[in-house]
């Protein structure tokens, strides 16, 4: 009976070994995935490079990485460190100096992941609090590691010297910051993203018009006028009707066009320094994405407070009518209860 036992005992290891190298191989195509969306990502990012080649006011590299760990988890960080070598062993300008940047540029994201993740983040940004978190966990604390490390290694290889490391620094903190913010809200949007049903013909012309006026609304940010608070109004349309789905693609695209104004040194980023270009650029990407983010997010949470409220008072009717099937009446709410519901979210 033992020996015939035994050869019922092998079909499960080698099913736990097919299991063990499918789940190796999927892991192996997601990191390589990621290294190159953040190779291509980065070479595109490059085309607005304002110090040495390789510093750049917008980094959407720091966006897909975020949103690969978010989404993935903590095992596609080769990934982004292969991603990142793939990109600077080209700039230069020495292999101790690259490796100091990828480990700076892969330990940024990864820290931010790690804050968002403490901070019970939601990767479908249905409330306040993971707006909020994003703007300044994800981006603004998270992306401090980069730029240290990045001009830092400039600096001490000798391409920066000592009066260029802020002005570099603050260039570096801004891409990485940007990259957070505009991109990373997108792809976690594009995630969850599915073909509308039923949608009437007056909300895609809505659509439709959102889309014109942010495209017009950028070309006149990106014109020699300084109209940069123009993005505001179609930010607060998009986050108010579209919530997540229009808010994030808006602030990517209003972001980028003042980037584009930055890099040009046009509008109101004519006649000042790179430092106080990168300090305004980054008050109005920072402000752009919060008010995008936040006011999407709360609509969202009170459109769903208030679905929960009516799926509860539902239930309360069906109880009742349960409970007095024949005489009683079904309670009808109050006449102003939709008015109390808006005023309270």
């Amino acid at each position: 009976m033992d020996y015939g036992a035994m050869p019922m005992e092998r079909p499960p290891d080698a099913v736990a070994r097919r299991e063990r190298l499918r789940r190796a191989g999927v892991a192996t195509l997601e990191i390589c995935a990621v290294a190159a969306l953040y190779y291509a990502s980065g070479k595109l990012g490059l085309l607005q490079q304002l110090v040495r080649g390789q510093v750049t006011p917008l980094w959407p590299p720091t966006g897909i990485a975020l949103a690969g760990l978010l989404i993935l988890g903590l095992r596609v960080w080769p990934g982004i460190a292969l991603g990142a070598f793939l990109i600077n062993i080209s700039l230069g300008p020495s292999l101790p100096a690259v490796l100091a940047i990828v480990s700076g540029n892969t330990l940024a994201p990864i820290c931010s992941y790690v804050l968002l993740r403490r901070a019970g983040f939601h990767t479908a940004m249905d409330r306040l609090r993971d707006a909020l978190a994003l703007v300044f966990l994800g981006a603004f604390v998270g992306m401090l590691i980069s730029p240290t490390v990045g001009a830092g290694a400039l600096l001490l290889a000798g391409v920066l010297s000592s009066g260029e490391f802020w002005p570099t620094w603050s260039v570096w903190w801004t891409g990485d910051a940007m990259g957070v913010l505009v991109v990373a809200p997108v792809l976690l949007v594009l995630r969850l993203a599915h073909l509308p049903k039923n949608v009437p013909a007056s909300r895609w012309l809505e659509g439709s018009l959102l889309v014109v006026a942010t495209v017009c609304t950028g070309i006149l940010q990106a014109s020699h006028t300084p109209l940069l608070f123009l993005g505001f109004p179609v930010l607060i349309w998009a986050a108010f009707r579209f919530q997540r789905a229009g808010a994030a693609p808006c602030a990517l695209a209003v972001s980028a066009f003042a980037i584009v104004a930055a890099a040009r040194a046009t509008g109101p980023f004519a006649n000042h320094d790179l430092l106080t270009n990168m300090i305004t650029l980054q008050a109005f990407n920072g402000s752009a994405a919060l008010t995008a983010l936040l006011i999407g997010a709360a609509v969202t949470e009170r459109n769903q407070t208030q679905r929960e409220i009516e799926q509860a008072c539902r239930q309360l009717a069906d109880m009742v009518e349960r409970i007095d099937p024949g005489g009683g009446h079904r309670p009808e709410p109050p006449e102003h209860e939709g008015d109390d519901e808006e005023e309270g979210g």
